[in-house]
């Protein structure tokens, strides 16, 4: 698969704390793991020329990662409707972390797609509710993270289509952590962790649910939907049938 790795890139340029965990960046860890598998892997920033997507770009990636936090108002709108539009012919996406909050995303869905946080060191379970889905694949009934930021409901995102993991906080909070949808002809899947100040993308189970999310909405198909003005078709008997 072809596959784009996007990450805004400010938090590990502007906080030494950040960069200890990530020293070249949240992108290039995906980006590692995933050329592992044998994947074509490449990588762009907030801060790269046209934001690191065009058209071009697009059309010729199967899936693209998303993961952005504190500059989600510095992604132009045009580049916005690009990943929309790329989705709706059928690119996979998958949207990491307070990607919630990212344009993208929430042209995809149609929603605030706000929630409750808080940062205060809590841990984090993450329990599988669909432990048949090509997506939890080889994950055990649950995993543990030592320290992932709080998120809780309401998370005001349409109903998923389909709801694979829950994550329980150990300040009492419960979060739909893993959301599957369909937009047009592309597949969405929302991972929840991933706070950048944590080492969450090194966690074996992590990067499996990311491994198996990428060959899950990857497209078998592009196709781009219009409008047309058709013609009656007829049957041998002479009926209209469309």
């Amino acid at each position: 698969m072809k596959i784009l790795v996007w990450n805004e890139y400010r938090h590990e340029k502007q906080e030494e704390k950040i960069r200890k965990v990530y020293p070249k960046g949240i992108h290039e860890v995906i980006a590692d793991f995933l050329r592992a598998d044998g994947h074509e892997v490449r990588t762009a920033t907030l801060d790269d020329e046209n934001h690191g997507i065009t058209k071009e770009i697009l059309d010729d990636t199967d899936v693209l990662f998303w993961w952005g936090h504190m500059a989600h108002g510095e992604v132009p709108d045009e580049v916005a409707y690009l990943v929309r539009d790329a989705v709706l012919d059928g690119m996979g996406a998958v949207f990491l972390h307070s990607a919630h909050h990212s344009k993208p995303f929430r042209y995809l869905l149609g929603t605030s797609c706000n929630l409750c946080w808080r940062e205060s060191g809590d841990s984090e379970r993450l329990w599988v509710i669909e432990p048949s889905h090509p997506i939890t694949r080889g994950i055990d009934r649950s995993f543990f993270l030592p320290e992932e930021e709080t998120y809780g409901e309401p998370f005001v995102i349409p109903t998923p289509d389909k709801l694979l993991l829950i994550g329980s906080y150990s300040g009492g909070e419960v979060f739909r952590s893993g959301c599957l949808y369909e937009r047009g002809n592309g597949k969405i899947f929302y991972f929840q962790p991933g706070h950048e100040a944590f080492p969450t993308y090194y966690v074996p189970e992590v990067q499996t649910i990311l491994r198996n999310a990428a060959k899950f909405v990857a497209p078998t198909e592009k196709i781009h939907v219009t409008c047309p003005h058709v013609r009656h078709v007829t049957d041998t008997e002479g009926y209209v049938i469309g």
